[in-house]
């Protein structure tokens, strides 16, 4: 049986890591820039680890070079997301790539991006909010010009803030000044911690930056006390096990603690993170709870409660998407 068809809410996606390969191939060739190293035999993205990812995905970015590249890019991604029943998504957009972190160059790139969210909320019936995100590994410094463009443009779209990029570099504290700013602006807070960081990079992450949402968090589960903390602040994980997995921060699906870290009382959502990248879909991640956890509609519809909870929306919105998520 697929999920496929089933409503669902993701809240863990990365927009450029989101661009199917035959998007960046297109572009590409339109600009007459050669990446073809980053692609396998088959077009499929092509990258040996964790830090060489991060290379590929930034490779790839380099054809995004103006906001109508970006309004393709957001209907692009937003349609493989509809298309796996996905009916409310938050996607991480970084200034970083959009603009240099220039205030007014990232405005522009926002309205391109908005514009496509638009059209795709009329013709694909999916609701897309943003949330900021920082790059750990470009540092404390560049990290505030993401936060200053993320106070800037907080409203409806933008609702939110995080950090994503190589989880090592650095301490969560290095990264406070970025995120008492967005907080201050009235933006939701996230960030990205226990992926390949160990428990104590969450603990860290938790007491440093107050996030009410974890992106992965999934080696917490090496610290049995603060899986127990987690649950009782209700602090949420925004859990991807095909990315986990694929990129061996986990050995298999059945290794993975998902199951674990629900049944101890922590909520937690399922997402794709970079799903070209990593083979999978939100189908496929539902469909692989269910054959590897045993997990029923029932468990898998909770995942979306949780998830809409959660979201970086306004009731409002909220409301709306609870009723498509009954069908």
């Amino acid at each position: 049986m697929s999920y496929k068809s089933l409503p669902k809410v993701e809240l863990h996606l990365h927009l450029e890591g989101g661009a199917p390969p035959a998007f960046i191939r297109n572009l590409a060739q339109e600009k007459h820039i050669d990446i073809s190293g980053i692609f396998d035999e088959r077009g499929n993205y092509l990258y040996r680890d964790f830090d060489h990812f991060l290379k590929v995905y930034e490779a790839a970015c380099t054809t995004l070079t103006g906001p109508e590249e970006f309004r393709r890019l957001t209907l692009a991604v937003l349609e493989q997301s509809a298309e796996n029943g996905v009916v409310y998504s938050e996607t991480f957009l970084s200034p970083d790539f959009c603009g240099g972190g220039d205030v007014q160059a990232w405005r522009d790139y926002l309205a391109a991006i908005e514009d496509a969210a638009a059209e795709a909320e009329r013709t694909m019936g999916i609701t897309l909010k943003g949330i900021i995100t920082c790059i750990r590994h470009f540092g404390p410094e560049q990290a505030k010009t993401a936060a200053l463009c993320a106070a800037e443009t907080k409203g409806d779209f933008i609702t939110g803030f995080g950090m994503a990029g190589a989880e090592l570099v650095g301490r969560p504290g290095d990264y406070a000044y970025s995120f008492d700013m967005a907080r201050e602006a009235g933006l939701r807070i996230t960030c990205h911690a226990g992926e390949w960081g160990d428990a104590a990079m969450v603990a860290d992450t938790l007491r440093d930056l107050s996030p009410e949402r974890i992106g992965h968090g999934i080696n917490a589960i090496q610290d049995l006390a603060l899986v127990d903390r987690i649950a009782e602040a209700g602090v949420v994980l925004e859990v991807c096990p095909g990315s986990n997995v694929f990129l061996g921060a986990v050995p298999s699906w059945k290794e993975h603690p998902i199951a674990r870290l629900q049944e101890r009382g922590v909520k937690v959502t399922v997402s794709t993170d970079d799903p070209p990248f990593f083979n999978t879909t939100m189908a496929r991640e539902f469909d692989m709870l269910a054959e590897t956890f045993g997990w029923e509609e029932e468990q898998l519809r909770m995942l979306n409660d949780v998830a809409l909870e959660a979201a970086f929306c306004d009731e409002a919105t909220k409301e709306r998407i609870a009723r498509r998520l009954l069908a």
